[in-house]
């Protein structure tokens, strides 16, 4: 099921933006291969395998790929594949003889994806980095955060799972069209670091233009604004505000007591000026009722008014419940996949799966089975 069924991929084993972009893959239909390590590494934040819900909706073997045979069996493989994921330093494969030069001689359609954080040229391609850096050197972690405060990490929603992951499979999929027309595949460069640049490419118009002001919490998107904020309710829970059109703030205002002309006198809520008093505004209204009945109130209403929901808690709230965003698969609450298709719908997401020989019954004929037994 789902439109990418029929494409087929490996993926090497590494951790981030490489699983990310091979789980989307996997969630719109595609057969993923993963090949494991044959001895744990330490990679990641340790946990048991079914809560690695990255590795979801794909078998696995395991290989030891310093071993020339099991580098033999990646690139027999690669001849029923449409595509490779590896996410290692510039200059890894190639010395384990599974570089881009290795593979497309093995399969000239091969659409070789490389994923890492520097990107596979430039001074720091080799250096060892994480999330937090690529996004720092790209000045968009300087940009998050609240008025005279350190820049705070976004988790790493904005790097590897952002600027990385998603832009790896966005790269492969448009290099697995283009082969179809052209009979030739190629590499494709996924660097976090670009991907979190082209993520910003509005802010830098923006800043360019002089509407975005380089000072954190000072500007309508991060926190600066009255009108695009988090407030607190009675009961300590939070409540996020976010109308930036005049009619949805002026509904909103409305909506929590004032009348036209005690809008009026605060003024135009896009004069910076008017901010401290709009924030005082704000921040003592929503101070009177606890946050459930905040959304009682307001949250169906053009105000842009939504509860701040903890992880344990989202599945609860009706849109996600009706739209089923989060499901219950073996007792773990996991996103479901998206984008959502109307002809070709995605499976159900399966759990993360141990390491199988049997997944090769997929890949390899009867007789190739046999030369390779005991690899994994």
């Amino acid at each position: 099921m789902g439109p990418l069924a029929g494409i087929r991929i490996i993926e090497l084993a590494g951790i981030g933006p490489g699983p990310m972009a091979a789980m989307l893959l996997a969630d719109m239909g595609a057969t993923v291969l993963r090949i494991e390590r044959k001895e744990p590494a330490d990679l990641g934040v340790k946990r048991e395998l079914k809560y690695n819900l990255l590795l979801r909706n794909r078998r696995s073997i395991a290989l030891d790929l310093k071993n020339p045979r099991a580098i033999a069996l990646v690139l027999r493989l690669l001849r029923k594949a449409d595509a490779l994921i590896e996410g290692f330093r510039p200059g890894v494969t190639e010395r384990l003889g599974l570089g881009p030069q290795a593979c497309l001689a093995e399969n000239p359609r091969l659409v070789y994806g490389r994923v890492t954080g520097w990107g596979q040229d430039g001074p720091l391609a080799r250096v060892a980095g994480h999330d937090i850096n690529y996004i720092a050197v790209t000045g968009v972690l300087d940009a998050i955060g609240r008025a005279g405060q350190p820049p705070t990490p976004p988790l790493a929603l904005v790097g590897d799972f952002g600027g990385g992951g998603p832009y790896l499979a966005l790269g492969m999929l448009a290099a697995i069209i283009e082969a179809r027309q052209s009979g030739q595949g190629q590499v494709v460069d996924a660097a976090v670091m670009d991907g979190v640049a082209s993520m910003a490419t509005a802010f830098f118009g923006l800043a360019a233009s002089g509407s975005w002001r380089p000072e954190r919490g000072t500007n309508i998107l991060d926190s600066g604004a009255p009108f695009y904020d988090v407030y607190p309710c009675a009961d300590g829970k939070w409540l996020s505000v976010g109308p930036i059109e005049r009619r949805f703030h002026e509904s909103l205002l409305r909506n929590l007591g004032l009348d036209d002309s005690a809008i009026q006198a605060l003024g135009d809520h896009q004069d910076r000026s008017t901010w401290p008093r709009l924030r005082t505004v704000l921040r003592e209204a929503f101070a009177q009722r606890g946050r459930d009945e905040w959304c009682a109130r307001l949250a169906e209403l053009d105000v842009c008014v939504a509860p701040v929901q903890t992880l344990a808690d989202a599945a609860e709230h009706p849109q996600i419940k009706a739209r089923e965003t989060l499901l219950d698969i073996d007792g773990i609450t996991q996103p479901a996949p998206a984008p959502r298709f109307s002809r070709t719908p995605n499976a159900r997401p399966t759990a993360p799966q141990p390491p199988d020989p049997a997944a090769l019954a997929d890949w390899l004929d009867p007789d190739e089975l046999a030369a390779f037994a005991g690899e994994c």
